[in-house]
């Protein structure tokens, strides 16, 4: 299977337009880095049981208030002249007019953003964390049952457009930060004059389209840095996925629309890794006075998904319980 990093066209992309992920996913991919979902014990039974990973609508989600930042963050950098003002200039210099027809599509766009995206999130996991996982996401997310499921990188990275939803690192920045980072993309399209000039106006529209879509859903107040966010992100009206199921589910006593996307590998479609055996690296017990019982239950839960040498796969964090 092919990374996005062995990819030429991509990793150019990426370099123009997203050039701070082409630097996370390098700096991920050099140590062997993992990712990790923090859950509790029932949510993972669930995944493991199910084969399949829920995503939630960003209105139902903490996430829909951080979107709003996110459009913020954008809104700020678009109406600095040195920054907005000039990636303006050089999209009218261009393609006349290139500038009115990119924000209003963005515009068309930004409802439909707001009412029908998809999100699941992971975060990055360090090798110092294998052991007890990260307390502060025991408490965000775990409760006093708490799983972290360790994934493997491969599927995350993966030059393939079988799933239909894409991988995306969080920007942790306010408005002024996020325009300095913003400035580094204007830099980036400003030196590649020659490029977009031999391209269709659509071309840098639609490139551009994406890297404001990907501002306005990835980007969160620098407090919460300390996470390390990654988040899946899936969009059916922009985009159909063939795989990805749409059902009614019962949340907290809220029916609401959940899109499940299935743990299975495509090799057809170079989609590998993404199945539980090739997936999981490790699932971490975290603090609870079940852990023993917990730790049972998903070496079991795991040798009847088919995923191999379970037991050495889960472990207990040590940290201790407080009540």
């Amino acid at each position: 299977m092919h990374s996005v990093l062995d990819d030429p066209e991509e990793v150019e992309f990426q370099r123009l337009f997203f050039p701070s992920v082409l630097e996370r996913l390098t700096e991920i991919h050099a140590r062997d880095g993992k990712f990790v979902h923090y859950t509790s014990a029932e949510g993972a039974m669930g995944i493991i049981q199910s084969k399949s990973i829920w995503m939630r609508n960003a209105v139902t989600m903490n996430d829909y208030s951080e979107i709003e930042h996110g459009l913020k963050c954008l809104s700020f950098a678009l109406k600095d002249e040195p920054v907005g003002g000039r990636l303006k200039k050089i999209l009218n210099d261009v393609h006349a007019g290139a500038w009115d027809a990119l924000t209003a599509a963005y515009d068309r766009w930004l409802p439909n953003m707001r009412a029908n995206t998809y999100l699941t999130s992971v975060s990055e996991h360090l090798a110092s964390e294998d052991d007890n996982g990260r307390l502060s996401m025991w408490r965000a997310y775990g409760s006093t049952r708490g799983v972290a499921l360790v994934l493997n990188l491969t599927p995350f990275a993966a030059s393939s457009d079988a799933l239909g939803a894409n991988s995306h690192p969080v920007e942790y920045a306010d408005e002024a930060q996020f325009s300095k980072s913003f400035a580094r993309i204007v830099d980036n399209v400003e030196g590649s004059i020659e490029l977009i000039a031999s391209r269709q106006p659509d071309w840098i529209i639609d490139c551009l389209l994406t890297v404001f879509r990907y501002a306005t859903l990835c980007t969160k107040h620098p407090g919460f840095a300390e996470e390390r966010e990654w988040r899946v992100i899936y969009s059916p009206m922009i985009m159909k996925s063939p795989v990805i199921n749409q059902s009614i589910r019962a949340i907290s006593g809220v029916p609401q629309v959940i899109q499940s996307i299935p743990l299975i590998d495509s090799p057809i479609d170079g989609l590998v890794g993404a199945d539980l055996n090739g997936l999981i690296h490790r699932l971490i017990i975290g603090p609870s006075q079940d852990r023993f019982a917990l730790w049972q239950a998903f070496v079991s839960l795991l040798d009847d998904a088919g995923v191999d040498s379970s037991f050495r796969r889960v472990h207990a964090s040590g940290i201790p319980l407080r009540t």
